[in-house]
């Protein structure tokens, strides 16, 4: 009894216990139905159709691949809405996005007294090894601080060509930054003068090919004026300025702007520079411009603190005297005003005025002719034109006149003086008055005569200037072109030609006046860039043919650097057998290979440049194609063989 009792007690436990476990499971399912249902009907409802759920227990997995890092953050804030964010399990991808764009390139360059520093970002594929070994090369540079990084990307088009530039630049720039990037280049920098800045401005635009952005922002020191000069002319031709100083950016807006009221209607011009003898000289022009322009014309004269001030030959004495008195009262302290009303020059006693006059001719020889006051005079007027204008470019015809003012010869020299920095030109003096006229190619000449007669003549001297600027005088801007200087060299070899002694790279004998001819085309080409070429025939072995074509080579560069031509943008290449011109089976064939070439070393085409020269290629293949297809006539075939017969000789001209 007590057995069947227990065995009672028993299974009744341990159904509950079955009945429990089965319950639990039933449990646990439908609270996994119920989480994933849950969690799957929320993504779908946000469209996110790319998640995949299931759960184990409380534990709700996310599987599947996001499109983006977003998406799967929202899939995970999603989920947590309907359950417990602590239950869910992320097992998600995100897509793999596209290849990166390259970063861009870029290398800030910084040169100054303390050495050179590299800052920046370059692709792995440029050179770096050949960039630094080239800065070390430049003189007065103690220490290369290379901060530079790499990245794993193809070097980009107009990379190359801008790091060589910039390098370019640092040669003449001891004081520059220089920003680099592919296809850019930024310079700024400061040069030794005005003239250093100009040539270094002209050498780096004519290196930097079409393609290249080339900025730059090169200053000079202020130059040193003096004296301190200005002079303004308001006469029957119009307004101007013969020279202008300021001594700051301000000063100079307000000298232009005092001008322009005063009449003057084309730009002007002011140099800014040192010397200034107060800070008040842009109020004392502005008053002096205004004095002018109320007497209705005249010149007004500053040199340093002294002004002049002529007014136009028949102005009304009583306006000049209100005019003048005014300016006196109104002028800085530290001014002194000099005024002079015109009157008719009297004439000697042969009823004409004496005279002196210079004349210059294009050719550089000078003619004097007119009145002296002695023969010291004379002879001291001759000896000081020669040592200006050469011994053999005078002719002296002045006659003497002892009544002439006592500064009359002082007056002509500095009147030669002027002259001197024309092109051709006249320098006609007159007891009241000195006028300099004539062509120049030099912008700053004007000033520079002006401030000369400024500083030489007193006060009471009258001066004009009628100077004007000629761009074919101007040597700078006659220089050549890149394409003009290979062109020239071509010329001169298309009928002679550079030998050597046989086997050797030594030039012979009648190399000499060839290369004296060469040499005179690149005087006015330097920064040119150009490749010297060696070329030889095929007989002997290619190794020594090479390296007999690189001797060679470098043998004329040698000699052209031996007849101080600036070679520096130069380069020496040897490229043996492999370019012949003509047949190497025969005597004037082999000849003919044996050769120098000078070719202009121009940039690498662009991506799109070669595109469209590729297209190009394409469309002339299939135009040929076509034609050959089409039965022609005589004619037509007559024509083509003319054609393709121009095409050979040109071809072979452009290769000698």
């Amino acid at each position: 009894m007590r057995l069947s009792s227990l065995v009672i007690v028993t299974s009744t436990f341990a159904v509950a216990a079955v009945l429990s476990v089965v319950a639990a499971m039933f449990s646990a399912d439908i609270i996994e139905d119920n989480s994933r249902t849950g969690v799957k009907r929320a993504l779908e409802d946000k469209d996110m159709m790319w998640t995949n759920v299931h759960a184990e227990g409380l534990q709700v997995f996310l599987t599947g691949v996001a499109p983006t890092e977003a998406d799967r953050f929202r899939a995970i804030s999603t989920a947590g809405g309907i359950v417990d964010a602590a239950r869910v399990i992320d097992n998600m991808q995100v897509e793999a996005t596209a290849d990166l764009a390259p970063p861009r390139f870029s290398v800030e360059i910084l040169r100054n007294e303390a050495g050179i520093q590299l800052i920046g970002l370059i692709p792995e594929g440029s050179d770096r090894d050949a960039m630094l070994r080239s800065l070390r090369k430049l003189d007065d540079v103690p220490e290369i601080t290379d901060f530079l990084e790499t990245a794993s990307y193809d070097v980009p088009d107009g990379w190359p060509e801008a790091t060589s530039l910039a390098l370019y630049a640092l040669q003449h720039l001891p004081r520059a930054k220089i920003s680099v990037e592919a296809g850019s280049v930024s310079v700024t920098a400061m040069s030794d003068s005005a003239e250093h800045r100009n040539d270094i401005e002209t050498k780096l635009r004519r290196r930097a090919s079409a393609n290249l952005n080339l900025t730059l922002a090169i200053s000079s020191p202020r130059p040193v004026i003096t004296p301190f000069t200005l002079r303004f002319v308001r006469d029957e031709s119009g307004a101007r300025f013969d020279a202008c100083s300021a001594d700051t950016e301000a000063a100079r807006t307000r000298i232009l702007t005092a001008a322009q009221t005063a009449g003057l209607e084309a730009d002007g011009t002011c140099t800014i520079g040192l010397g200034v003898p107060t800070p008040s000289w842009a109020e004392a022009v502005e008053i002096a411009l205004g004095g002018v322009a109320e007497l209705g014309g005249g010149t007004v004269t500053f040199s340093d603190a002294d002004v002049t001030l002529v007014a136009l030959m028949g102005t009304n004495p009583a306006l000049f005297d209100r005019v003048v008195g005014e300016l006196e009262t109104s002028l800085p302290e530290v001014f002194a005003l000099h005024s002079t009303l015109p009157e008719p020059e009297v004439e000697d006693g042969d009823g004409t005025i004496p005279e002196f006059t210079a004349t210059l001719s294009p050719e550089g020889l000078l003619q004097l002719r007119g009145r002296l006051p002695d023969e010291l005079s004379r002879q001291t007027t001759s000896n000081f034109a020669r040592a200006r204008f050469g011994s053999d470019a005078v002719y002296m015809a002045a006659r003497i006149d002892d009544a002439l003012p006592a500064t009359w010869s002082l007056r002509v020299m500095a009147g030669l003086d002027a002259l001197a920095q024309l092109h051709n030109g006249v320098m006609t003096m007159t007891p009241d008055s000195l006028n300099v006229r004539g062509t120049t190619g030099d912008a700053e000449a004007n000033a520079r005569i002006s401030q000369m007669l400024a500083d030489r003549l007193s006060q009471t001297d009258s001066f004009s200037i009628d100077v004007t600027y000629q761009e074919a005088l101007d040597p700078v801007a006659l220089l050549p072109t890149p394409e003009e200087c290979e062109l020239a060299v071509r010329e001169i070899l298309k009928d002679k030609k550079i030998s050597f002694e046989p086997g050797s790279g030594t030039l012979d004998e009648t190399a000499g006046p060839i290369i004296d001819e060469i040499a005179q085309v690149l005087i006015d080409c330097s920064g040119v860039q150009l490749e010297i070429q060696g070329h030889t025939d095929s007989q002997g072995r290619e190794e020594m043919n090479l390296a007999l074509s690189q001797t060679r080579a470098q043998s004329v560069l040698n000699a052209l650097h031996d007849r101080r031509i600036l070679t520096g943008s130069f380069l020496a290449q040897g490229y043996g057998e492999t370019n012949p011109i003509a047949d190497n089976d025969t005597d004037e064939g082999r000849e003919a290979n044996r050769r120098i070439e000078f070719v202009l070393v121009r940039p690498e085409p662009t991506a799109e440049q070669q595109t469209a020269l590729e297209e190009a290629e394409t469309s002339a293949t299939d135009g040929t194609a076509d034609a050959a297809s089409t039965e022609a006539d005589p004619e037509t075939d007559a024509a083509t063989t003319d054609a393709d017969a121009e095409t050979q000789a040109e071809t072979t001209d452009d290769q000698n």
